[in-house]
């Protein structure tokens, strides 16, 4: 029985290597489905371990090592092919060249991996969090990413824009190590009172997306960082 919650976890590990290949391969559609699966086994992983009372530092550490590749690589992938762009389709182009302009992508993977490793010997984030979750941070990109393959609103010009994706990169990695607290969106219990915000955010979610498409994926994440600095103080005071 104690193994069940390092099987949801491993999972999580597994979509997560099968997401980082559709990205690679061109197919970000595919991708993000898996990346929804990696998304779903990390909540039930944690819920599963708590509900049988078998939780354990393996599965603490198999937890962190699957996010590395979920919502470390997963993103610095998506990243990466936002930089390549349209350069792997252009006349002439070798696509089966590493594009070395692109590699700052995986920046975002490095700083993904320290923000994990600081958080498993960080005591103070029980109930909320210090700085931007990685499966948020993985949820920006993914909703950006959909949205420049698919030029919804024009947004594939970030493609042709790379310094702006290098500026993103630099503002989500500090985001991810940085000392801001931000909500804690982990589903513990199965009432209202400690889901509400949960509620409103899928609420606001399914608003956006109607409006926004895609692109409602990121929009979520930036109203979350913005309502997370604004009740600063009431975050560390509950």
């Amino acid at each position: 029985m104690k193994q069940i919650p390092n099987a949801l976890t491993l999972a999580n590990l597994f979509c997560g290597c099968c997401a980082i290949l559709h990205i690679l391969y061109w197919q970000p559609e595919t991708a993000a489905l898996f990346t929804a699966g990696s998304f779903l086994f990390d909540y039930l992983d944690g819920m599963v371990a708590r509900a049988l009372k078998v939780s354990s530092p393996l599965g603490k550490e198999l937890d962190s090592l699957a996010d590395v590749v979920s919502f470390g690589v997963v993103p610095g992938a998506m990243l990466y092919q936002m930089l390549v762009g349209q350069v792997a389709f252009a006349p002439g182009s070798q696509t089966g060249l590493i594009q070395l302009h692109a590699l700052p992508a995986f920046i975002l993977t490095a700083f993904s991996a320290f923000r994990l490793g600081k958080f498993n010997l960080d005591t103070r984030q029980t109930s909320y969090f210090l700085g931007l979750s990685t499966p948020a941070c993985t949820v920006f990109v993914l909703g950006l990413s959909l949205g420049v393959h698919h030029n919804r609103f024009g947004a594939g010009v970030l493609s042709d824009m790379p310094w702006l994706i290098y500026g993103l990169i630099a503002v989500l990695s500090w985001l991810l190590v940085s000392e801001v607290p931000m909500f804690g969106m982990k589903i513990k219990r199965f009432d209202w009172r400690s889901n509400a915000l949960n509620l409103v955010f899928v609420a606001l979610l399914v608003v956006f997306s109607f409006v926004l498409k895609e692109l409602a994926l990121s929009a979520i994440i930036v109203c979350y960082i913005l309502l997370s600095v604004i009740q600063k103080k009431q975050i560390l005071a509950g």
